[in-house]
């Protein structure tokens, strides 16, 4: 731990922190007074300086970003109180707007989506999909990355990205735990198609379900010659699935050198326990999974006459076309092996490979059968201690059947500060009181033998498994399937569609209300909240229009496909620092007077802005970022250096599919 500690200490030196942070406020603060020096008015000078405030928090890390965001919310308001000081007649933003995005459609509505997620979790369902993806993509990061961000992309074309997202995070740490694989290895491909998956169709995301209003509002001012058809519902579907198949070629690719691996709490249980029974007793199994091939002496033979003579722990088998066996009343000493068997196996690496060359035997790379049985958060080592008083005391692990009647596969026996193993017949050795015994058990039995008197159980640390409600499918199901339509065929505000599926998950009982409440990430929502009032500011103070003007200004004169590339450009920066809804609305009617006047088709120019403000990736600001980056363990640096190059690739596909198809 002290060692731990101490590369922590290495990676975060506070002198080199410190020399970052000054030079950053250095140039960030010069960039500011020179912007003060050639923008139009002091309202729109104040307005980029706190931009610039904002930008450098998040950049430098210097507090936590919902720190940073709520830090910039209350700065706006205290501008009311220092306006006369600040040279100006007003606050920047009318103080009544500050908490308005606490109350608005997105916040709200990425609250209703975690607790339906929840809902779905706990239920069952969400284990059921992990375990399938477990099962068609191993434990393998590069299989596993194409489903995940597949099947998220997918779903995110027909409803909210950030609702796709966060109906997924369960699965994704599910699948973590079961894997052993970071969840920084996976959220991020997973947020990131989320966030492409919108693209996909004109329900897909916010800009999109409101550019065809926008068309229709920017037709009335218009000439007949200039008048723009709307979009059709699978209008943006190649685009969308071209992006989407990139970003999931980019982390197939390129993941191993952009993706952070940083540990997650979940994805970490079965390391350290077995480094602690390591350090402890001395004790180097590891978790295998083996294949009994044809013509195996092993064949016919029971377990009860290898197991002591090899070294090795049977702990879990599974025969074609059968369930798992593992647990209570499953295996047992007598247990015969046949053609086609699946073992799962506990024992020294030396000792397995050693039994596995004796009879023959396929090991795998990796745990397929049992990917979820004997994932960390299932199972794994664990210390028990024979009580005073108990029954067990004068009888041994063979009288009591312990593996088939308790769920204990014995693997150590530590007595008199001598710890034995497998192979030292320690089955055969009757039990003596302060006994402790090294086994391996599904978590699930060990809850089991904590409330019996026959023994203490030291392991405390361990996954208790949720108490799921499988019986409660139905109205879990009827309320998801229920908000779902309600986003998708009517015209009922979002937020109001989704709480509906999520209070009537309460209301059924799939959830209850504590439980509702702890499912939230009230850092992203206090992050996304306290940002919407700064978004607010720079469109009500004319910043945003005076950035527009400046970079069309510059590359007026320039080919058709450069002024659009300058557009998609500009959306990408606006949705960067604003509500991409905000950016949408404002360089909508700026591209479509741009297109007419340099003889392009402004319905194609109007799509590139609402496409263009879904590429959101180098800064948590867009709601599926700001989702996952606590689960994921994820810093600033960790969205720029991923998400630099993910916007690069969505600008260069977007603009040549979109040439290609209009």
């Amino acid at each position: 731990m002290n060692k731990l500690k101490d590369e922590d200490n290495a990676v975060t030196k506070p002198g080199v922190i410190n020399l970052k942070q000054i030079i950053g406020a250095t140039l960030f603060t010069a960039l500011a007074g020179f912007l003060s020096t050639v923008v139009p008015s002091i309202q729109i000078a104040w307005v980029m300086a706190i931009l610039m405030l904002t930008i450098y928090l998040f950049a430098f890390e210097v507090v936590a970003v919902d720190v940073a965001a709520i830090s910039i919310m209350v700065l706006l308001g205290l501008t009311t109180l220092l306006a006369p000081f600040m040279g100006l007649e007003q606050g920047l933003l009318d103080n009544k707007y500050l908490f308005s995005g606490f109350a608005s459609n997105a916040v709200m509505s990425i609250i209703a989506v975690m607790i339906i997620g929840a809902g779905l979790d706990r239920t069952g369902v969400m284990s059921k999909v992990a375990a399938f993806i477990l099962k068609t993509g191993g434990t393998s990061e590069k299989r596993i990355i194409p489903i995940i961000s597949s099947t998220v992309g997918f779903i995110s074309s027909f409803m909210q990205n950030v609702g796709a997202a966060a109906l997924f995070l369960p699965v994704v740490s599910r699948i973590s735990a079961r894997s052993g694989l970071p969840m920084s290895r996976l959220l991020m491909p997973m947020g990131f198609t989320a966030i492409l998956g919108g693209t996909m169709t004109m329900v897909g995301s916010s800009p999109l379900i409101l550019l065809n209003d926008l068309i229709l509002t920017s037709n009335t001012a218009l000439s007949e010659a200039h008048q723009m058809d709307t979009w059709s519902l699978f209008s943006v579907t190649p685009i969308g699935a071209a992006l989407i198949v990139t970003g999931i070629l980019y982390f197939v690719l390129a993941g191993r050198f952009v993706l952070p691996k940083t540990k997650s709490k979940s994805s970490t249980v079965g390391s350290a326990s077995m480094a602690y029974f390591h350090d402890v007793y001395g004790i180097n199994y590891t978790v295998n999974e083996i294949a009994v091939l044809e013509g195996s002496e092993l064949i016919g033979q029971e377990l009860d006459a290898i197991e002591t003579r090899y070294r090795v722990r049977i702990i879990a088998s599974k025969f074609q076309g059968e369930a798992v066996r593992i647990g209570p009343g499953t295996m047992a000493r007598d247990t015969q092996v046949k053609k086609g068997m699946v073992l799962g196996v506990v024992a020294d690496p030396v000792d397995l490979d050693h039994f596995v060359e004796k009879y023959n035997l396929k090991k795998r790379s990796q745990l397929r059968s049992f990917a979820e049985s004997l994932s960390p958060i299932k199972s794994g080592i664990a210390e028990v201690v024979i009580p005073p008083g108990s029954s067990l005391i004068g009888k041994t692990a063979r009288d009591v059947w312990m593996r088939k009647t308790y769920g204990l596969a014995m693997v150590g026996l530590h007595r008199d500060g001598e710890t034995m193993r497998e192979g030292d017949n320690i089955r055969n050795m009757p039990l003596h009181t302060g006994d402790t015994l090294v086994v391996h058990t599904a978590w699930n039995a060990l809850e089991r033998i904590e409330k019996d008197r026959d023994f203490v159980v030291v392991t405390t640390e361990y996954p208790r498994e949720q108490k799921m409600r499988p019986h409660k499918i139905l109205p879990a199901g009827f309320f998801f399937f229920l908000a779902i339509s309600m986003v998708l065929f009517t015209d009922i505000k979002l937020s109001v569609a989704l709480l509906t599926g999520a209070i009537g998950m309460i209301l059924s009982g799939v959830l209850k209300m504590e439980e509702a409440y702890q499912a939230v990430s009230w850092q992203t929502v206090f992050l996304l909240a306290s940002l919407i009032p700064l978004g607010l500011a720079v469109e009500t103070s004319g910043s945003a229009k005076w950035i527009a003007d400046q970079v069309l200004y510059v590359v007026g004169d320039m080919p058709i496909w450069v002024i659009q590339a300058a557009v998609a450009i500009l959306a990408t920066f606006f949705t960067l620092v604003m509500s991409n809804v905000g950016a949408t609305v404002l360089l909508v009617p700026l591209a479509v007077n741009i297109a007419i006047g340099v003889g392009a088709n402004p319905a194609v120019f109007a799509l590139t802005v609402a496409l263009a403000t879904s590429n959101s990736f180098i800064i948590p600001t867009h709601q599926v970022n700001a989702l996952i980056m606590g689960p994921g363990g994820y810093k600033v640096a960790d969205f720029m250096k991923a998400g630099g190059i993910m916007t690069i690739l969505f600008l260069v596909v977007m603009l040549g599919m979109m040439n290609l198809i209009f």
